[in-house]
């Protein structure tokens, strides 16, 4: 099932908290599930996620599995849980964001002592600092719309566009 588009890293997902607690799209294919949606999907069952995800230079796609994915609810201003990380998209960036709850440019629950990382990103998401995965921000805001391949070099890959796939887990 597929949970999140963002076709080309625009300002779209510089959304409010209640947009992304519903769900959004538009006709060019960008695309929110919804996060009461995906907390219901995610408590209640075992799933696993993948990231798809185009490089902007060279336009190769990657991918990152997580065998554990679950969002917790509005009470828990949908936390973060998720383990496991397998691909070939290099470094573990979107585990760096375990524990994290999600933020949006009115409603800043991230991990940065010193900014709102969905204002300066311009996009929503669950941020640990303002780095590492950042398949909701915009192409020229903040740190933008890329994914680390490494932890130590920092070196992202610029996306083109980036695909979010919820999976059913068996028992």
């Amino acid at each position: 099932m597929l949970i999140q588009q963002n076709v080309d890293g625009s300002t779209f997902f510089n959304r409010s908290w209640t947009d992304f607690k519903v769900g959004f799209n538009d006709s060019f294919g960008n695309y929110w599930l919804g996060n009461d949606l995906l907390s219901q999907l995610t408590v209640n069952c075992s799933y696993k996620l993948r990231f798809d995800l185009q490089s902007r230079n060279n336009h190769n796609w990657y991918y990152a599995e997580y065998s554990t994915f679950r969002v917790l609810s509005e009470v828990d201003n949908y936390t973060l849980q998720v383990a496991e990380f397998s691909g070939n998209a290099g470094y573990d960036a979107f585990g760096h964001h375990d524990g994290a709850m999600f933020s949006t440019k009115d409603r800043d629950n991230d991990q940065s002592p010193v900014e709102n990382c969905a204002l300066l990103n311009a996009g929503g998401f669950w941020y640990s600092g303002c780095g590492f995965g950042i398949v909701n921000g915009a192409v020229g805001s903040g740190l933008g719309f890329h994914w680390h391949l490494r932890f130590l070099t920092r070196e992202p890959i610029d996306l083109m566009s980036s695909r979010m796939w919820l999976h059913c887990r068996p028992q």
